[in-house]
């Protein structure tokens, strides 16, 4: 573990650990409330709806975004308008717990065709993978050629997704 030049502890692979958080204000956090509602939002606008001056807001956005607090911004793509219309999480279990296997098949499944998110899990499970594929037989391909045969995993378990919806709950604890 090292520390980045905000002083925040940070993993191996990029990451900042949960244990230490920066400390956010109320400009930050009403920054973060208005980000939430809109992205895209002008520095004008964020300022406006903040009340701060349009350079406090890049200052502070500069700011957030070296401390790890925000992490990016991105584009939501509809998949079933690109013809991807199946979704499943997939539980993995791991053969044994040896940090070498862990780390590089940690390293190596997210980029992974098709993978949307992967969570490290306490349980039964060591991983949950959030996957897309085109259809059932894709999804199949997906979990005999990258899972099934990988000397880490010891089982999968998939389960299809019929409706998702993403939840805004995040933002109430930014208060």
């Amino acid at each position: 573990m090292s520390r980045s030049a905000s002083g925040q502890a940070t993993r191996p692979d990029g990451g900042t650990t949960m244990a230490e958080k920066p400390e956010l204000d109320r400009v930050d956090r009403a920054l973060l409330q208005a980000l939430s509602t809109n992205a895209r939002a002008s520095g004008a606008a964020l300022a406006a709806e903040v009340g701060v001056a349009e350079s406090t807001v890049s200052l502070r956005l500069r700011r957030l975004q070296s401390l790890g607090t925000v992490r990016g911004y991105r584009v939501e793509v509809d998949l079933a308008s690109l013809g991807v219309s199946l979704q499943a999480l997939i539980a993995i279990r791991l053969v044994k717990h040896d940090r070498a296997e862990i780390d590089a098949f940690r390293q190596q499944v997210p980029h992974l065709p098709g993978v949307l998110s992967v969570y490290h899990m306490a349980g039964a499970e060591d991983y949950l993978l959030h996957v897309a594929a085109r259809d059932a037989e894709e999804l199949r391909e997906f979990v005999l050629a990258h899972l099934t045969g990988h000397p880490a995993v010891a089982h999968t378990e998939t389960n299809l997704i019929f409706e998702h919806v993403d939840g805004d709950g995040w933002n109430k604890l930014v208060g």
